[in-house]
């Protein structure tokens, strides 16, 4: 079972059967299926491994500051636009 919780199992091939062999459009569809659930599971993983990296120590850390730095930045120009016009 993928993260999203589909399965192949969402095409029946009961209903699909031609003289006891799959017909290979259903075939085609099981194996599209397969590839959107790796392609699914493949982007999900990549995002969590991408917010791990976020929340780590050195990462947090380094965006804390940038942030701060930026905050300060806007205020600075900020009071300059107001002691310039005021």
């Amino acid at each position: 079972m993928n993260p999203k919780g589909l399965t192949m199992a969402s095409i029946d091939l009961r209903t699909e059967r031609v003289s006891g062999q799959i017909s290979g459009d259903v075939l085609d569809r099981a194996h599209a299926q397969g590839r959107l659930d790796h392609s699914i599971a493949a982007t999900l993983l990549v995002i969590a491994a991408a917010r791990v990296e976020r929340e780590a120590a050195p990462v947090h850390a380094a965006r804390q500051r940038l942030a701060e730095v930026y905050g300060a930045t806007r205020l600075r120009r900020r009071l300059e636009r107001e002691s310039a016009t005021g």
